[in-house]
């Protein structure tokens, strides 16, 4: 039974990375990563995505702290959520996205990608990790 695709987002404060599920929800691609100017801009190249998979929800990694507390980085991304979801005509949710940039370059050291090669890429990594764990949790709950 095939289910819609998923858009998911790692928000930073410069770069967003993009990731999008399979048409059966099974697994996750990186997509791209969106270089951020405003939030009008942001939510164009973010509704440039949703066009061009047909993604029919959105997933953002919400980084909470390892003590389960939220931070100025889990208000700034709340806010992006808020603003994002008005702006779009579908479901926008949030995932626990603990340690996905850590996880995401400790990869990309690992398979011996330089720094500067590093830079343009962990953020796409990162949100098709968030992806990942997200289609992991929602195959779990059925």
């Amino acid at each position: 039974m095939p289910i819609a695709r998923i858009l998911a987002l790692d928000v930073g404060q410069k770069r967003i990375g993009v990731a999008v599920s399979d048409p059966l929800g099974i697994t996750a691609q990186g997509a791209g990563v969106i270089t951020r100017k405003n939030i009008e801009d942001d939510i164009n190249e973010v509704k440039k995505y949703i066009d061009e998979y047909k993604a029919e929800s959105i997933v953002v990694g919400m980084p909470i702290n390892m003590d389960g507390t939220k931070g100025e980085s889990a208000k700034k991304v709340t806010e992006f959520v808020e603003t994002v979801s008005s702006g779009l005509n579908i479901p926008v949710v949030t995932y626990d996205e603990r340690l996905s940039t850590k996880e995401s370059e400790k990869f990309l050291i690992s398979s011996d990608v330089s720094r500067k090669k590093r830079k343009g890429v962990i953020d796409k990594i990162a949100a098709q990790l968030i992806l990942e764990s997200y289609l992991e949790r929602l195959k779990n709950s059925k």
